[in-house]
């Protein structure tokens, strides 16, 4: 019988656990689950004789996988998988997915959240400006940013995007134009929303002379990864541009520069906040627990990222 483990330092909401447990036995599969755990130690041991696993922000590095000799598939439950090492479950021929999408609307409220939390002055009793007419754009279009389109279009914002990887038809389809540089969407946006993955080619991509672009009062919104931003570039171009703000769902490793110099310029989510909603834990979960369970049946790999 195929043993499906559940390895969640942060757990998933009990709907979505219960969810789990009956896809997985209504499959006719073993159904396991670590929550918490607080040692490497337990976590080697809990996936011993694993066939599946189905983690969160979780890292599944090689060590993790030579401790699991039956182990077939991973899934992360939301879109990044940075914290699993791809290049060894390749070799040892484990599929990984992701779940996309699951946790779009999620992520997409929280950027538009953090865009009007900060255009009102962080709520501090002072005048503000507002979200309407203003210009937005999209680095990269895939469902995330494809959701803050459709909460901005509804605000009344300028939208633009662009993606490398989709046609101009397909970003239009969703009443965004459609821009051919990252060069040109930085310059025509007040502001700019990160939707790329943290790889070899993003890493500190967004760096001084990118943010150069951005009109006067620009503001950067990441609910990326923060991998993806020069941090000294980006304090340099703070210091030097009093008018710019920078938004994250994470804090950079230099917060404490941020806190000494650039009071009322930015905010950090204490912990990455983006997926953590009811609806989006429990999407995720029950997509995942689906998807292992399409793959042991019919060998559906269609969600994989390695």
């Amino acid at each position: 019988m195929k043993k499906i483990l559940v390895l969640t330092v942060k757990p998933f909401a009990k709907a979505a656990v219960d969810g789990i447990k009956k896809i997985v036995g209504d499959a006719g599969y073993e159904f396991a689950l670590l929550e918490k755990y607080e040692t490497q130690d337990q976590m080697l041991a809990a996936v011993k004789d694993a066939n599946a696993l189905i983690i969160r922000s979780d890292k599944i590095t090689k060590e993790v996988m030579d401790a699991a000799p039956n182990l077939e598939i991973v899934v992360r439950a939301g879109a990044g998988y940075d914290n699993v090492d791809l290049a060894a479950a390749t070799e040892k021929g484990i599929v990984v997915m992701n779940t996309p999408g699951q946790n779009a609307n999620a992520v997409a409220e929280l950027v538009i959240g953090m865009m009007i939390y900060k255009v009102r002055n962080f709520f501090n009793g002072k005048p503000g400006t507002e979200l309407k007419g203003k210009t937005l754009g999209l680095h990269a279009f895939g469902n995330v940013a494809q959701e803050v389109a459709r909460i901005a279009k509804g605000i009344g914002m300028e939208i633009y995007a662009f993606d490398p990887f989709l046609t101009d038809e397909q970003i239009s389809s969703k009443g965004v134009t459609p821009m051919h540089s990252v060069d040109e969407l930085y310059s025509k946006s007040q502001f700019v929303s990160l939707h790329i993955p943290a790889v070899k080619e993003t890493i500190q991509s967004i760096n001084y002379d990118l943010l150069s672009k951005m009109p006067a009062n620009g503001v950067l919104v990441n609910a990326a990864r923060k991998e993806v931003i020069h941090e000294d570039n980006m304090v340099r171009f703070m210091t030097e541009h009093e008018d710019f703000s920078y938004l994250s769902d994470i804090a950079p490793d230099n917060k404490a520069v941020f806190e000494e110099k650039f009071d009322g310029r930015y905010y950090f989510s204490p912990k990455k906040m983006g997926a953590q909603t009811a609806e989006a834990n429990i999407n995720a979960g029950l997509a995942a627990a689906n998807q292992i369970k399409n793959f042991f049946k019919n060998g559906d790999t269609k969600f994989k990222v390695n």
